[in-house]
């Protein structure tokens, strides 16, 4: 007798968790399956760029820092699918220096904004698509400078704030 009680409270509480529940489909995923004429290589997805130490009275002296190369490595390109690329680096843009990549919120320093630009010195402004490149079957390398700039009033006030400083951007290509 004590097993058949055990059992039927058993099958009681099975059938109590068992109860289907009511549920929302509040879930909705979207997407899109498309084909690139190249590929960036795990690993490559995320460039880091340290400028070391900036020193203020180069800035003043200079306004600007010389440019800091950093590579962008595109692969297996399929020229079938693109022959040219465009990169476009998007992220907040400097208020004083526009065209320039503000710094973060939670940089120390201050009245300085952060540039890219070609190796030949043309400036790539942030949130502009720059020339389009002719794409090569295979391996390509990209290379961008990126360099620290003085604000206006930073500069002619002699108000540039010290310490760490870091930006962020988000890079897009946009093939052809």
């Amino acid at each position: 007798m004590v097993n058949k009680s055990g059992w039927c409270a058993t099958t009681a509480l099975l059938l109590l968790c068992c109860q289907p529940s009511l549920a929302v489909k509040n879930m909705r995923l979207y997407g899109a399956l498309v084909a690139e004429p190249c590929v960036i290589l795990p690993g490559d997805e995320t460039v880091v760029l340290d400028f070391d130490t900036v020193i203020d009275k180069y800035l003043y002296m200079n306004t600007r820092t010389k440019g800091k190369a950093f590579e962008l490595r595109l692969a297996q390109c399929d020229l079938s699918m693109g022959e040219k690329v465009k990169v476009t680096f998007s992220g907040d843009e400097s208020i004083a220096l526009p065209g320039l990549l503000a710094l973060n919120g939670t940089s120390v320093a201050s009245g300085i904004a952060i540039g890219m630009e070609t190796p030949q010195g043309e400036l790539l402004p942030i949130n502009v698509p720059g020339k389009a490149q002719k794409l090569v079957s295979g391996a390509n390398i990209l290379t961008v400078h990126a360099f620290v700039k003085g604000e206006p009033e930073a500069l002619a006030q002699r108000t540039i704030g010290r310490g760490t400083f870091n930006a962020q951007a988000t890079i897009s290509l946009e093939y052809e």
